[in-house]
């Protein structure tokens, strides 16, 4: 994505079954389960680098001891810091006279901070408030009750947040933030509260003191019904996991299944995080071994190792984010790959019409770099084109000689790195002009890869948000090559509403395409409808989140997407460039064709997969004409 915005957290968790000394004796170190875990984080290094957070809980600690750690960073290289920092602690002890107890399990447990039962990592994005240490995952909630503390991280986004926290003050509660954070915490660590009461109330009938209390709830706390009675009045995205004091852990879907989780269990460990391969990889496991947790599913891991997978909440219809295929994710999940590449493929016929079928004098390429397979999608779709032509032209022609076979076979796509993301400029000057020249050369280009005035340029890019960068950037810095025209094309269709799980796409007035939109409606006298529709947005805001509808899409209705499409490119092209500018977007056909079994496309479509999705669209419009520039949740 050529536009930086901010988007989804991600989540490692790691259950070890096996005491320490098994892991000394088959891998030789006890610290293998932090070392899996540090490569589980390194590989989903895209989900998050404004903050990192890793805790470890270790199971039947005696009283006195210290049995959860945290190490939190927002270091400029988060993850590398928290595990250096461990290390470091780690590297201490041993030179410090303990070699030969680095063996010995029980030394190992009582005097080493990170050498436990239970991980659970945090990669941080922070795409609203502040960005310091308090905002890293995990949060906890702490208690002298083993059954009581809770350790909570997750990559989530609600839409109801006011309401949530008004119920925590109406039952008595004092919430110290007004945030999802805070709120979902609370929530689940109430009805943890509320579920050892219930236990404590039958053992002090039955005259149970003592630790034989803290081992009865242990035994027999059902989490599941915590997890339902916290989650009944959520709504949103996410993907939350859990530890509590005494061992037992939880990993949960909401019932959309807009954010993703997958998991493994062996009889060594029970893993889980944001992104398949990341488990593959640091655990050498096949594709086919790996499970998807399902919408409103809760991955249950009790402090004897047994699972369970319950449902907290009843599942609605199941519209995974489309983004996390399209952008956010990355490439080297097996199918996610195959689905880029589809997205290329299907962006051929658009392109081709648009350079006239005139494969010769055009150039193909991408920008930035995570939208290489999308590329080669696109390139496959191209040399499918041209052997069909190939094929033509062999028929066609009656004398063949050598000239005119090497003509043929060398009618093929032209492909090159055209451009290079350099490393990305900082500036002091307060001059916007002279700040936005320097901005162009965020990128650099190969030259004499173009025949001026003669070839077209074609670029991929995932989507395309804002276009700033594609504005001041990306279109100017190609022009410099001197193509005829510059064709740019989105894997993604046109951003045209808020995200509200997750993704830093919070005002309208943000997207090129609601800026098309709006200039398209003063273009033909049709201003009448923002006001019609401003009507419509607050009357809809007083009706509850289920009876709403989203009515923004009243402004796009007067308008094909190729109308869209074409006022897009005048609005992103640049003063002063020579080149034609042409921004072709992926049809929502395709994107469901592609990604059929991740059909989250509310971004696109406005068809929003929960109720307090369209209270914040239609705020959104209502700040956008109000003119106020804030968060509508």
């Amino acid at each position: 994505m050529s536009d930086e915005i901010k988007h989804e957290c991600g989540i490692a968790y790691l259950r070890l079954l096996k005491p320490t000394s098994y892991y000394i004796e088959k891998y030789g170190s006890p610290f293998w389960g932090l070392n899996k875990m540090q490569l589980m984080m390194e590989k989903q290094h895209n989900r998050g680098q404004d903050g990192v957070g890793l805790a470890c809980l270790k199971l039947d600690s005696e009283p006195g001891k210290k049995y959860v750690n945290v190490q939190k960073s927002i270091a400029q290289s988060p993850i590398q810091d928290v595990f250096k920092n461990i290390n470091e602690s780690i590297a201490l002890e041993y030179n410090n006279g303990n070699k030969d107890n680095f063996s010995d399990e029980t030394w190992l447990r009582d005097n080493i901070d990170f050498c436990g039962d239970i991980y659970l990592g945090h990669l941080r994005y922070g795409t609203f408030g502040r960005n310091n240490i308090d905002a890293c995952h995990p949060f906890s909630r702490k208690s002298n009750w083993k059954t009581r503390n809770l350790l909570i991280a997750g990559n989530f986004n609600l839409t109801n947040v006011k309401k949530l926290f008004n119920q925590l003050v109406e039952i008595g509660q004092q919430p110290t933030e007004y945030a999802d954070t805070v709120t979902m915490l609370e929530s689940l660590a109430h009805y943890l509260d509320e579920e050892n009461n219930a236990l404590v109330s039958k053992l002090k009938q039955e005259k149970v003191i003592g630790q034989d209390i803290t081992k009865y709830i242990s035994e027999n706390l059902d989490v599941n019904k915590v997890l339902t009675n916290a989650c009944k009045n959520w709504d949103g995205g996410y993907i939350v996991s859990g530890i509590i004091g005494h061992g037992d852990s939880f990993i949960m879907r909401d019932p959309a299944g807009i954010r993703p989780a997958f998991y493994y269990a062996d009889d060594e460990i029970i893993v889980c995080a944001s992104e398949r391969p990341a488990i593959q990889t640091a655990f050498n496991l096949d594709t086919e071994q790996l499970k998807e947790l399902e919408p409103a599913q809760a991955l249950i891991i009790h402090k004897d190792g047994s699972i369970n997978l319950d449902y907290y909440k009843e599942p609605t219809e199941k519209k995974p984010c489309s983004f996390e295929r399209i952008y956010f994710s990355r490439g080297t999940d097996a199918d996610i790959y195959q689905e880029r590449k589809q997205l290329g493929w299907f962006l051929t016929p658009q392109v081709l019409k648009s350079i006239n079928y005139d494969i010769r004098h055009t150039v193909f390429s991408f920008i930035p770099n995570t939208a290489e397979n999308c590329y080669y999608g696109l390139v496959k779709g191209l040399q499918s084109f041209c052997r069909d032509e190939q094929k033509k032209m062999l028929l066609e022609t009656d004398n063949l000689d050598a000239d005119k076979i090497d003509e043929i076979l060398n009618y093929t796509p032209r492909t090159e790195k055209l451009a290079v993301k350099d490393v990305k400029m900082r500036t002091f000057i307060s001059d916007d002009s002279m700040r936005n020249d320097l901005a162009t050369y965020v990128y650099d280009i190969s030259y004499n890869t173009v025949n001026k005035g003669e070839d077209n340029i074609v670029v991929v890019d995932d989507s395309i948000v804002r276009g700033t960068t594609m504005r001041q950037s990306i279109l100017r810095i190609l022009d410099r090559l001197g193509p005829k025209k510059i064709i740019v094309l989105s894997s993604a269709p046109q951003i045209r509403y808020p995200d509200c799980y997750g993704i830093d796409m919070a005002n309208l007035e943000d997207f090129c395409a609601f800026k098309a939109a709006i200039e398209l409606l003063k273009d033909t006298d049709q201003m009448q409808v923002i006001e019609d529709t401003y009507k419509l947005a607050l009357e809809q805001l007083k009706l509850s989140d289920n009876e709403m509808v989203n009515v923004v899409k009243n402004i796009y209705s007067p308008f094909s997407p190729e109308q869209i499409s074409a006022k897009i490119s005048e609005i992103l092209k640049p003063e002063n460039i020579k080149a034609k500018v042409e921004i072709i977007f992926q049809t929502i056909e395709a994107l469901h064709e592609a990604c059929p079994n991740h059909k989250g496309d509310w971004y696109f479509t406005g068809d929003y997969p929960t109720p307090g999705g369209h209270r914040v669209v239609n705020q959104a419009f209502v700040n956008f004409v109000e003119g106020r520039k804030e968060r509508a949740y």
